[in-house]
């Protein structure tokens, strides 16, 4: 339950501290007082978004917190978000000056996902403008689900509907790349074939140049080649024989003066490289010969490369490699989607197969339980002075998977008799929607397990007899939970096992709100003013003696 509140800087609120306890908390107090700030505050703590403007004095932080004794059934929570368990828990929220907001759970950081999850856990509030959730299909299942205890089951079909989700989103995603992929696969295929053909890995592409240049001109490379090797060949004049004489002649004046050993062992080392090179010449020439096929193939090979090269707008070889490469692994690619696409599409097939299973345990539980429903509604309805009202759900099959099951749901409501049933939506008046919505109310809070409600003014539009049914209601409900209401009618507040009011006062030329709890002849006095205005009656104040009883 909901044991403390502290609200500091928050709106009007200087500073408002107030404890709580459980059972019908009943708070009152003058239109503009400053209950719906309190409220404000208190919405925070569920992680609604905060408000610089809500800083009363802009060079502050505004801090707004809150208590809770909580049980040990909230301790996995804890646990599972590496939080302190604390029996008495405390959940801070912090706007600063700057505009940011932060969030703490017994002193921990976390973040508005974390604080959202606990709180909803812990408290609800709700207000007499929010009456038009009893037009969703989100409240309507909780209403049903709520009374067929399908707490687990709705869970756990959630849980797979959630990933049944994330798998059609995957597979919608999958199969628009393959599409995109297909668009251009025999293009790529083309390209990744015309590379594949060349064999690339096993050309030298300087080779093949020089080669080709060789075959192209072997005719120039022989005849120069002839030219050079007959030189060094003749016999009267040839540089061999020249330089064999040469060598001969040096080595005999070497012998007799030593100053020529170093000239005669340079010109043999010479001579021996001559030869050498005439050797290697020899066999070049041997290899050069024109070859008309070799010809046609090295210009094809060469032709091909350099259109590739033009084509890829590449200059290197190993650029064309690394193409060839990457449109081999784009195909590879394109074939493990489609065995991803499979494979998603069966993980798909049996999360159907399970979600049909859960949806058709949560149906059987809802359509066994709407006449429970229907039997609770219409029996508070007419405690609440709707003598004629009635009420029904109607469950239909819708054609795919929702959050709920495959199934629609419709709230149907009638406040007269000998008329049909219509869609709530169509059929309540604005001065039925507040009972309506209480007695809803009462049956969740029956099979809930919230610690702590909040009903702001939810009773608006009511008087009299139905009025003091209203707070027998509510203080039949805080029986099973701790239920704090907001309310203008003295029959609400005489019910309240305690009694809180809300003031606004003057201090140091500031208007500033607060919350006061009431003493018994306090609570007397404000029921006897609720009934009478601002001039208290004896009548008045003998019809809240009787009132409180």
């Amino acid at each position: 339950m909901l044991s403390r509140i502290y609200i500091k800087n928050f709106a009007l609120i200087d500073t408002l501290e107030v404890s709580l306890k459980n059972g019908l908390q009943v708070i009152t107090g003058e239109t503009g007082a400053g209950k719906s700030i309190i409220l404000g505050a208190l919405r925070l703590i569920l992680g609604e978004r905060a408000d610089v403007k809500s800083i009363a004095k802009a060079e502050e932080k505004s801090v707004v917190e809150t208590e809770f004794s909580l049980n040990n059934k909230f301790k996995k929570f804890f646990i599972e978000n590496d939080l302190d368990y604390e029996l008495q828990t405390i959940i801070r929220r912090e706007i600063l000056p700057s505009g940011k907001s932060r969030a703490f759970i017994n002193d921990v950081p976390v973040t508005l996902d974390i604080l959202r999850e606990l709180s909803s856990q812990l408290i609800d509030i709700h207000s007499q403008f929010e009456t038009s959730n009893l037009f969703t299909s989100e409240y309507q299942f909780k209403i049903i689900d709520g009374l067929s205890e399908n707490k687990k089951i709705i869970e756990e079909y959630q849980q797979e509907f959630s990933e049944f989700q994330t798998l059609k989103l995957l597979l919608k995603k999958l199969k628009t790349q393959l599409s995109e992929s297909n668009k251009e696969s025999d293009y790529k295929e083309f390209l990744l074939n015309e590379l594949e053909e060349l064999k690339l890995d096993d050309v030298d592409f300087e080779d093949v140049q020089n080669q080709l240049s060789i075959q192209e001109n072997a005719g120039m490379i022989s005849e120069n080649v002839g030219q050079i090797l007959s030189r060094f060949h003749q016999e009267e004049i040839g540089i061999l024989s020249f330089f064999n004489e040469a060598t001969n002649k040096l080595s005999k004046i070497s012998e007799v003066s030593t100053s020529f050993a170093e000239l005669d062992e340079r010109l043999e080392t010479t001579f021996v490289e001559l030869k050498d090179i005439i050797s290697e010449l020899e066999h070049e020439a041997e290899r050069v010969e024109i070859n008309p096929e070799n010809l046609v193939y090295l210009t094809e090979l060469n032709n091909k490369i350099n259109a590739l090269f033009l084509k890829h707008n590449v200059s290197d070889l190993n650029e064309l490699i690394e193409i060839r490469n990457q449109l081999a692994g784009e195909q590879k690619g394109a074939s493990e989607l489609e065995e991803q696409i499979e494979e998603t599409e069966e993980n798909i097939s049996q999360k159907e197969k399970t979600l049909q299973s859960l949806a058709a345990k949560l149906s059987k539980n809802r359509h066994k339980n709407v006449p429970v429903f229907i039997k609770k509604a219409e029996g508070l309805l007419k405690k609440l002075g709707l003598e004629k009202a009635k009420v029904d759900i109607e469950l239909y099959d819708a054609d795919e998977f929702n959050p709920f099951g495959k199934e629609n749901i419709q709230l149907l409501f009638q406040a007269n008799s000998g008329f049909p049933l219509k869609p709530i939506q169509t059929a309540i008046s604005g001065g039925e929607r507040s009972r309506v919505m209480l007695a809803v109310k009462k049956i969740i809070a029956e099979s809930d397990e919230l610690p702590t409600l909040i009903l702001d003014e939810i009773d608006t539009g009511v008087s009299g007899k139905v009025a003091e049914e209203i707070g027998n209601l509510m203080r039949e409900m805080s029986e099973d939970m701790q239920l704090i209401v907001i309310s203008h009618l003295a029959q609400v507040a005489a019910k309240g096992n305690d009694n809180y009011k809300v003031v606004k006062q003057d201090i140091s030329g500031r208007t500033q709100s607060t919350i006061i709890p009431l003493s018994s002849e306090e609570k007397l006095n404000e029921i006897a003013q609720l009934l009478s205005g601002s001039k208290i009656t004896e009548a008045a104040l003998a019809q809240a003696k009787e009132l409180i009883g």
